[in-house]
């Protein structure tokens, strides 16, 4: 059964898909069927910006512990540059629902 699970969060970024670099200006997550990894259902993250077309798309499909994961990692990175003095804050996107 579908979940109907998704959000949307505004980015600013860049992905690498198979015509090259572009810009990852939105992040589309959801809980669902994934299109590849053999599971039931994964976590999806398309990195997209939408005004270039569907070439412009890198997606992941995580399992839940992978995603928990995934996040912790972002998470101490971020923490460990910011102890260190390396981050940059850039203005912050508010992300679109």
């Amino acid at each position: 059964m579908c979940t109907m699970i998704v959000q949307q969060a505004a980015v600013e970024g860049s992905g690498k898909g198979a015509g090259g670099w572009f810009a990852v200006r939105q992040a589309n997550v959801s809980y669902d069927h994934p299109f590849h990894a053999p599971l039931e259902h994964a976590l999806n993250i398309d990195f997209v910006d939408e005004a270039q077309g569907p070439g412009a798309r890198v997606a992941v499909e995580l399992t839940p512990a992978a995603a928990r994961s995934l996040v912790s990692t972002i998470l101490a990175v971020l923490e460990e540059a910011e102890a260190g003095g390396f981050l940059e804050e850039a203005p912050a996107n508010t992300g679109a629902r």
